[in-house]
């Protein structure tokens, strides 16, 4: 374990150079104003909202229950998002039976595509679902959800999912060339640090990328991917491939929280990240879910139980070092669907970022029922 610590650290030193792990302060200076006007994202949800809802009438055969399925007949939400071709792609969590309680479905990743970004046609079988093979273990019976997308420089696809078996969730990756035929490459951590943390709970990987000529593009810096990940707290990992992750960890081996939640605020409870990160100028951005705590420590300035949109900035030459953080959400549940549902306490989960015909497209899941939309000039 001593060998392990020393030589994660010294991984740190020579990857980012030398830095504190104590609790990183939010400059207030660059709380609002220009500064934050700099390097922030604005969304306004369109009124054609919720974009996308569940339809009982797609149907396909499942392979586990040799039986056909309507994978999508309960609900729709948490969408990625990808432009291809001029067009916008969404991988969205479905699940298929609206009897059963909360975390009690079964999941699967459907995929739409759109010419303006708003209407979706659905392909008619989800493209990513548990199925009898060697992932079987980590898929089953929970299924597949909430997946995040990324396009490589080659331009192949990374998908970031959580494997529920409704045991453990573990942050799962497939690959694609196309977005409709996926290989599934096992929990992303499945081998860091000799295996260490193969059966934490791990969920909602956030692949740096780069706005390239009009479209976000995986950016590796000083060689390496990074992903920003985590539920409770916000965690950072780096990768040679996009596949296989290794967390970075503190000087006692433990995971390094490199953004954390803020008591009595909005993100009081936790801290989870939403789309794929954007490298710019002024530094890391990431968008990210934040939930109020219910009874002690939380705000009252939203809902208990609330998930809110924040976003945090992180120093580009320190990733683990934060900036700058929205002390306000930039958006929170407050049309009639983000607030019933299958999640009344409401949500405007944030997990779809895109760059389309010249403007931010940010899409959302709404109380763990339907897709929303909200856009930025």
């Amino acid at each position: 374990m001593k060998k392990i610590v020393l030589r994660q650290f010294f991984l740190i030193i020579v990857f980012f150079g030398f830095l504190s792990c104590k609790d990183k302060k939010v400059i207030p200076e660059q709380q609002n104003g220009p500064i934050t006007e700099k390097w922030m994202l604005g969304f306004k949800k369109t009124t054609t909202n919720p974009i996308m809802v569940a339809d009982s009438s797609y149907t396909f055969l499942d392979p586990i229950s040799k039986e056909q399925v309507q994978w999508q007949k309960a609900d729709v939400f948490n969408p990625g998002a990808i432009v291809r071709n001029d067009t916008v792609f969404l991988l969205f969590r479905a699940e298929d039976n609206p009897d059963a309680i909360l975390g009690g479905r079964t999941s699967r990743i459907g995929l739409a595509f759109s010419t303006d970004g708003i209407h979706f046609t659905k392909h008619p079988e989800p493209v990513l679902y548990p199925d009898n093979d060697v992932f079987n273990k980590w898929d089953q019976p929970g299924g597949i959800e909430d997946p995040r997308i990324v396009e490589k420089p080659d331009g192949s696809y990374i998908m970031l999912y959580t494997s529920w078996n409704k045991d453990v969730a573990r942050l799962s990756s497939a690959t694609s060339k196309d977005l409709k035929k996926w290989t599934k490459q096992g929990p992303v951590f499945e081998t860091a640090h000799d295996g260490k943390f193969l059966d934490i709970w791990s969920k909602s990987g956030s692949i740096v990328t780069e706005l390239v000529t009009g479209k976000l593009v995986a950016k590796k810096i000083k060689g390496k991917y990074l992903m920003y990940w985590g539920e409770l707290f916000v965690n950072l990992a780096l990768s040679d491939n996009g596949i296989d992750w290794d967390p970075i960890l503190d000087a006692n081996g433990e995971l390094l929280h490199v953004f954390k939640p803020s008591p009595n605020e909005f993100d009081s409870h936790l801290t989870e990240p939403g789309p794929p990160a954007i490298y710019t100028e002024n530094g890391i951005l990431l968008l990210y879910n934040g939930k109020n705590l219910s009874g002690e420590g939380a705000t009252t300035k939203v809902p208990e139980g609330t998930y809110c949109g924040g976003q945090v900035l992180f120093d580009k030459n320190e990733p683990t070092k934060v900036v700058a953080r929205l002390e306000t959400p930039f958006i929170c549940p407050d049309l009639p669907h983000e607030i019933t549902g299958q999640y009344k306490a409401g949500t405007t989960f944030i997990e779809g970022l895109v760059y389309f015909k010249g403007k931010w497209f940010l899409y959302y899941g709404t109380a763990d029922s339907m897709v929303g939309l909200a856009v930025k000039d």
